[in-house]
């Protein structure tokens, strides 16, 4: 039987890296596309590409969506059976500075993708990394496939044409695209400039000397997570339907940023009290094993508030109703924040040095 192939971009990241993964596993060929760059930043995936094992089924190939030439070479040469398209300028404080180039990664590399497939091969079944971002301020308090969306940031709205132009091609020539409205979902392969590592990697910074607090945004923003391996695997779900379909992909619970900074000081075994309120809100550190912690000191201010991480438009509440996929894809999270922020931890402690146990 024949190996099916896979092209993913957006491979170096944290769903290409788990995506990959799975789909090794399941004896697929895969292609991975990864952008130039003067710094290494294959680190999530290089224990696939000198693996033995996969030597003769994963490929790395650069190219850049925002270049069409490159991707019509690619997908000639590879002619893949699926294509995951996870790349994108995903950083919705950045999309504020470089909104053009946010819009030419995330619409119009989108579009070069799904063009030039529709000139070599319409067959190809096509998934797209949508976001919940789409409902930005939202219309209803839990958010489905029917939800109007509201995008509030350069970065939600270019991925807002993505979602529009896939079933526009859909419907008019027939190809087979599928929109996953993935919220938010973490690993110890977040980036570290994303809001649930910016704290577990700041706390274990901290913990060893190296950082004095964290400072981040607004701490109310209430967000639905789950664990990027579990997402990874509804996106190459999706693709298996007989027919392509859009599905949220959620848990159905949200927390807030400050939840989840006390849940990580609670797992650390930190006792934190907070006060102030709006930009003066500070967590201080009341109580901690002083022989496990010996950098750390009593009264020490452990996170503050600055106003350069709020964004010009806040997204305050986003809360999925997976309904649909659970229906259809037998979707079924497992994975709890309290264990997503564990492994965070325990990845950050040994990242910076330290192997206390949690």
């Amino acid at each position: 039987m024949k190996n099916k192939v896979a092209f993913i971009t957006g491979v170096t990241g944290q769903d290409g890296s788990y995506l990959a993964e799975l789909l090794l596993q399941k004896n697929y060929i895969v292609h991975g596309l990864k952008r130039k760059s003067s710094s290494i930043n294959t680190e999530r995936v290089d224990h696939i590409y000198y693996n033995r094992k996969y030597r003769k089924k994963f490929f790395l190939h650069y190219g850049d969506l925002t270049d069409r030439s490159s991707i019509n070479k690619l997908l000639i040469t590879i002619k893949p059976d699926e294509i995951y398209n996870l790349a994108a300028q995903s950083h919705v404080a950045v999309s504020f500075q470089m909104p053009e180039y946010t819009s030419q990664v995330n619409a119009i590399g989108f579009l070069n993708i799904i063009e030039t497939a529709r000139s070599i091969n319409k067959k190809i079944k096509i998934y797209q990394a949508s976001t919940s971002e789409l409902y930005g301020l939202i219309q209803r308090p839990i958010q489905n496939e029917k939800t109007p969306f509201y995008p509030r940031s350069p970065y939600s709205t270019s991925k807002l044409f993505s979602y529009w132009i896939s079933k526009n091609y859909r419907e008019s020539y027939g190809m087979f695209i599928s929109n996953g409205i993935l919220f938010n979902h973490e690993s110890p392969r977040r980036g570290e400039t994303f809001v649930t590592r910016k704290i577990t990697i700041g706390l274990s910074r901290i913990i060893g000397g190296l950082d004095n607090y964290i400072e981040l945004g607004n701490l109310y923003a209430m967000r639905d997570w789950g664990h990027a391996k579990e997402y990874a695997k509804m996106q190459w779900q999706i693709l298996q339907k007989n027919k392509p379909d859009d599905f949220v992909i959620s848990t159905g619970k949200n927390f807030s940023i400050k939840y989840f900074f006390s849940l990580c000081c609670k797992i650390l075994g930190l006792k934190i009290k907070w006060s102030g309120k709006g930009l003066n809100e500070i967590a201080r550190l009341v109580d901690f094993n002083k022989k496990k912690y010996k950098l750390l000191n009593k009264n020490q201010i452990l996170l503050k508030v600055n106003k350069k991480y709020f964004r010009p438009n806040e997204v305050d509440i986003l809360k999925g109703d997976s309904s649909k996929a659970r229906k259809l894809l037998n979707w079924r999270p497992t994975i709890k924040i309290e264990e997503i922020a564990k492994e965070m931890l325990i990845n950050d402690m040994k990242k910076v040095g330290l192997n206390e146990k949690i």
